[in-house]
């Protein structure tokens, strides 16, 4: 009788033909879709297949073996042992093209909140570490990983374009983010592999599988990811740190709490570590992200306070690294107002706070189950502003909520009025599915649109920075705005000042002279540079400034808005989707790429020519010498040395042109 050896035990031919039988059907359902991935074994012997991060730091991103799991452990490495001896044989035909692992090239493409931007960060370094590269080109990728936001409709759509357009592309897929996580069953999602949140840890074993053709799922919620994991930041200056994950509120329109869940904070000891660490790589701001930081701890036994003085007992002593704090809701700050208003005064924290109001209405909020009334919210702003000099508070507001009145959008209105918000992030009411609100009576969508426009009108009646002309402030300088011509600082209030200055002047700290205010931003001049190895103040006179009027009527035009980021409808920290009006939180999502040492001669006389352009309009200002042109439309200016220098290289090329075109037609007449 024929017999063969299966894990040590001799059977019979008719066992061995089940057998074989059994392991195709496995394998055939491997093939089709994989729940999940258990081959990967720290220490010891690698399994086949397995690979490392290429170069430090090195992570290690196996899971252990469950004992339930081990027999199918054994069926799935023999498996990987027949597909490794058939890729063997295939190398040996020269004619067959095998990717390698960790070659590929892969486009991420982020929607939402700071946190969701970390967990890309998050996913760019563990994929670099593995040997991928990261492209800005969808069309030059093998891979897409979008991370995805659940907050509103539009974000959503636009995720389902993305997934249209890589279906008809056949270019592999990966979804991330709280859409999957909170509504995997999505028609959309179908034979899409798809990463949770609480598995980015996993993406390269998600993107590797994929790449070979597999259905990959991880959804599970084990653990909260390492803070330590390999990052790839979209700005090298700022660490966007989580601190928690979930929250403990039940918000009737919230869909985000169904992907983030209920509330896990990370122990103090390992955001400790963590701010430690991104201080030595350089880091100048440290946004603390969460979707809601006034509930951290709430869970482990520890309370906001004791973290951020934790934290701040980290920070550089001469102010280099500013902590940011993330939005918090007002029934979890209510009870540590004097507290979180004694760290905010530290020299190293910025004087920004995030609190959503979202209505005006305490009808409307108990509608919400937002568990605060609009006289708590009023508390917790008086008493802020009260105890920190030069606070700035930003909140949200939604207009049109199910069941709101005109008389409830009324006191919404004069809420705003009363406070004249700085920043306001303004959204229009948006049913998700699977939420109490979206089975609500909704407000006629043109009711909805009316408001929202009102309530745009009244803000931006505003003027919140008149008055800081001729002030001398700190700012903290991390950003390269949108126009490729100032820098973006911001001061100890958090408010966004552009400057001109050289690029060298990114991740230092300055004092400047506010020169003229706009609608979302005010301009300076830089008086002195701050050394950042001392405390000492260093002269930098050949630096200046000068105001852009263009710039201030336009958020988009100055580095403070992006289309692409939705913020959170419970007002999760930093995201600014919901018509933004005035957002200097996220001036680093609309700049210029990083590598900004390489700018072009070109874009140097251009930027050049802005500033003399400017300093002329402004000394004939001063001098009164400026004369209008009819109808008062712009200024009459003097032509410089670098208006001269480029008029007459154009001149200079257009003759050449000519006379090239006229030769060549009078070569063409004689030669016939």
């Amino acid at each position: 009788m024929i017999q063969s050896v299966n894990g040590g035990v001799r059977v019979g031919a008719e066992e061995k033909r089940r057998e074989e039988k059994r392991r195709e059907a496995e394998s055939k359902k491997m093939g089709e879709e994989i729940e999940d991935i258990e081959d990967l074994v720290v220490g010891g012997a690698s399994p086949p297949g397995f690979r490392l991060p290429i170069g430090p730091p090195a992570v290690a991103v196996g899971v252990g073996v469950a004992p339930n799991h081990r027999r199918r452990m054994r069926m799935r490495m023999r498996n990987q042992q027949e597909q490794q001896q058939q890729l063997q044989q295939q190398q040996l035909s020269p004619s067959i093209s095998i990717p390698i692992p960790g070659t590929q090239r892969i486009y991420i493409k982020t929607f939402g909140c700071s946190h969701n931007q970390s967990d890309s960060e998050y996913m760019a370094g563990l994929l670099s570490s593995f040997g991928y590269s990261l492209s800005d080109n969808p069309d030059l990728s093998d891979l897409w990983l979008i991370n995805t936001c659940t907050v509103k409709a539009p974000s959503q759509s636009a995720m389902d374009t993305l997934l249209l357009r890589a279906s008809s592309s056949n270019i592999p897929l990966v979804v991330a983010g709280c859409v999957p996580q909170g509504s995997s069953h999505l028609t959309q999602l179908r034979g899409i592999s798809i990463v949770g949140v609480q598995q980015i840890h996993r993406v390269v074993e998600v993107v590797e599988e994929t790449l070979k053709g597999h259905e990959v799922r991880l959804l599970t919620r084990n653990s909260l990811p390492s803070l330590d994991l390999p990052k790839v930041r979209k700005n090298n200056f700022v660490e966007i740190l989580p601190i928690n994950v979930g929250c403990l509120g039940a918000c009737t329109y919230c869909k985000t709490k169904h992907a983030r869940g209920h509330l896990g904070s990370y122990t103090i000891p390992s955001l400790v570590g963590r701010v430690k660490s991104v201080i030595s790589d350089g880091v100048k701001e440290i946004w603390l992200s969460s979707e809601d930081t006034g509930a951290y701890g709430r869970d482990i036994g520890v309370n906001l306070p004791t973290l951020l003085n934790a934290l701040v007992a980290e920070l550089p002593a001469d102010a280099t690294t500013m902590l940011r704090i993330g939005m918090t809701n007002p029934p979890f700050i209510l009870e540590h107002l004097k507290q979180i208003a004694e760290i905010l005064r530290h020299p190293c924290v910025y004087s920004f706070l995030h609190v959503p109001v979202q209505s005006g209405s305490d009808t409307i909020l108990s509608a919400m189950n937002r568990e605060y009334t609009v006289s708590e919210f009023r508390t917790v702003v008086d008493t802020l502003i009260e105890l920190v000099p030069g606070m700035q508070i930003a909140t949200d507001i939604i207009c049109g909520f199910p069941g709101e009145t005109d008389e409830d959008f009324e006191q919404t209105v004069n809420l705003v009025k009363e406070y004249k918000f700085p920043q306001v992030h303004i959204s229009q009411f948006y049913p998700r599915p699977g939420t109490p609100a979206a089975r609500m009576k909704k407000v006629p969508s043109n009711v909805v649109k009316r408001r929202s426009r009102e309530l745009t009108n009244v803000f931006e009646a505003f003027t919140p920075y008149n008055g800081m002309e001729g002030k001398v402030e700190r700012i903290w300088i991390t950003d390269i705005a949108s126009d490729g011509v100032h820098l973006v600082g911001h001061t100890k209030g958090y408010i966004q000042v552009l400057i001109i200055a050289p690029d060298h002047m990114l991740g230092t700290s300055a004092m400047v002279k506010i020169t003229s205010v706009g609608r979302w931003s005010v301009f300076g001049e830089v008086i002195e540079t701050i050394n950042p190895d001392s405390d000492h103040k260093v002269s930098s006179k050949e630096v200046s400034n000068q105001d852009m009027p263009s710039l201030c009527c336009n958020p988009a035009k100055n580095g403070g808005f992006s289309e692409e980021t939705e913020c959170c409808a419970c007002g999760n920290d930093s995201c600014c989707g919901q018509s933004v009006l005035k957002n200097s939180d996220n001036s680093r999502s609309s700049v210029v790429p990083q590598n900004q040492n390489s700018r072009s001669f070109l874009g140097w006389i251009l930027r050049k020519r802005k500033h003399l352009q400017h300093r002329t309009v402004e000394s004939e200002l001063d001098s009164g010498s400026v004369s209008k042109q009819e109808g008062g439309h712009g200024n009459v200016t003097k032509w410089d040395f670098v208006d001269k220098a480029l008029l007459g290289g154009i001149s200079i090329s257009i003759f050449t042109i000519v006379a090239v075109v006229i030769a060549f037609t009078f070569s063409v007449i004689w030669s016939k």
